[in-house]
C-alpha cells in the first residue's frame, strides 16, 4: 500500500488541556500517517471519529475517506476543529457533533479511527461493539496495559475477564506501540493502537449468565476453577440461582427460546466495568479486575480468620 504524504497537523491551541478528561492530541506527523495507513481506508468509507481534539488525525481522515462523523465532548474542542476544517477543502466532508459519547446513539460508520480517552475505553470498546450494523474496525488508540488486556492469551499475566468478553465478540489485533513523547501534553502512561474487527455472525448466547460464570472464574486468580467451585458460597449461589430458574420456567414466565440481547448487554458490561474501576483510581491507572482482586483479597483474609479459629480450637 503506497504511504500518503501529512500535508499539515498544525493544531495548535491556545487553552489548556484537561488530564481529567484524557485530553492528549497526539502531535507526531510520523505516527498519525501510520495509523491512517494501517486503518485500510477506502475512498467510499464513512468515519467515526471519537474524541478529535484539535483535528490532527481528522484532517488526514477527511482526506482519505469519504465522510467523518466526530463526536467531541469540549466545546473549546468543536470551536478549534470547526475554524481549522472552514479554512480546507473538507468542510462538506465533517460531519461534527458536540456531546458525551457514551450518551450519543451511534450513526451508521464504515471504520471507527480514534484516539479515545483512556479513563473510558472499557465503556467506549463495548459501545462500538454492541452497535448495530456491524462495523469493518475499530482502530483504537489505548493506554498499553488495556491493549495488552485485549489480546491477551489464556495463561499470560493479562488475561481477565475483558480479554474473553472482548475476543468473544471481535478478532483484536495489536498494530503498533505509540511512546508517551508522542503527546501534548505527555499522559504518564505508554499507547498502542490496536485493530478491534467484530465476529460475524455473533455467538448465540444468554451474555447475563456468561458474565456471571466469568466473574466466578476470575474471583480469585491463584486458584483452580475446581478450587473456586468447591467453595461453600460459590456451590449455595450456583445452587440458588439454578433453583430460581428451574422455577421460572416452570411457571412458563419466560420463553426458554428467547436469548438475552448480546448487543445491550456487552454495552451494559461496558459501563459497570468502568463504575468498578473508577471509583477509586487515578486517572492513569485502568485495571479492569480491580473487583476481582479485591474479592480474592478478602477470601484471603477469611481463611486466614477460619484457621486461627480451628487452631484456638
Amino acid at each position: 500500500m503506497e504511504k500518503k504524504k501529512i500535508k499539515s497537523v498544525s493544531g495548535a491551541v491556545s487553552f489548556g488541556m484537561q488530564k481529567s478528561k484524557g485530553q492528549h492530541l497526539l502531535k507526531n506527523p510520523m505516527i498519525l500517517n501510520e495509523i491512517i495507513n494501517k486503518s485500510g481506508i477506502k475512498p467510499t468509507d464513512i468515519i467515526l471519529e471519537i474524541g478529535p481534539g484539535t483535528g490532527n488525525l481528522t484532517m488526514l481522515l477527511l482526506e482519505a475517506s469519504k465522510k467523518v462523523i466526530a463526536i467531541e465532548l469540549d466545546p473549546r474542542m468543536v470551536a478549534q476543529l470547526l475554524k481549522r476544517v472552514a479554512v480546507s477543502e473538507y468542510q462538506n466532508k465533517l460531519q461534527l457533533i458536540q456531546g458525551d459519547i457514551l450518551k450519543q446513539k451511534l450513526p451508521f460508520f464504515d471504520l471507527c479511527v480514534a484516539n479515545i480517552p483512556y479513563q473510558i475505553s472499557s465503556p467506549i470498546v463495548f459501545k462500538l461493539l454492541s452497535h448495530r450494523p456491524l462495523f469493518r474496525a475499530a482502530i483504537l488508540l489505548i493506554q498499553r496495559e488495556f491493549a495488552m488486556r485485549l489480546i491477551a492469551k489464556p495463561n499470560t499475566e493479562f488475561y481477565c475477564r475483558l480479554s474473553v468478553n472482548v475476543q468473544l465478540l471481535s478478532k483484536v489485533e495489536h498494530i503498533m506501540k505509540v511512546s508517551k513523547k508522542n503527546f501534548v501534553p505527555p499522559p504518564k502512561v505508554e499507547s498502542s493502537v490496536v485493530r478491534i474487527e467484530p465476529k460475524h455472525p455473533l455467538p448465540n448466547i444468554n451474555f447475563i449468565e456468561w458474565d456471571g460464570l466469568l466473574r466466578i472464574c476470575f474471583s480469585r486468580k491463584n486458584k483452580t476453577l475446581g478450587a473456586i467451585f468447591k467453595q461453600k458460597k460459590i456451590l449455595d449461589m450456583v445452587y440458588n440461582n439454578y433453583n430460581k430458574i428451574k422455577n421460572i420456567n416452570n411457571n412458563n414466565n419466560v420463553d426458554n427460546n428467547n436469548q438475552i440481547n448480546v448487543d445491550n448487554n456487552f454495552e451494559q458490561f461496558g459501563m459497570e466495568l468502568d463504575e468498578e474501576k473508577n471509583n477509586n483510581v487515578n486517572n492513569n491507572n485502568f485495571d479492569d479486575d480491580d473487583d476481582d482482586e479485591k474479592m480474592d483479597k478478602n477470601n484471603n483474609d477469611n481463611e486466614k480468620k477460619d484457621k486461627k479459629k480451628d487452631e484456638k480450637k
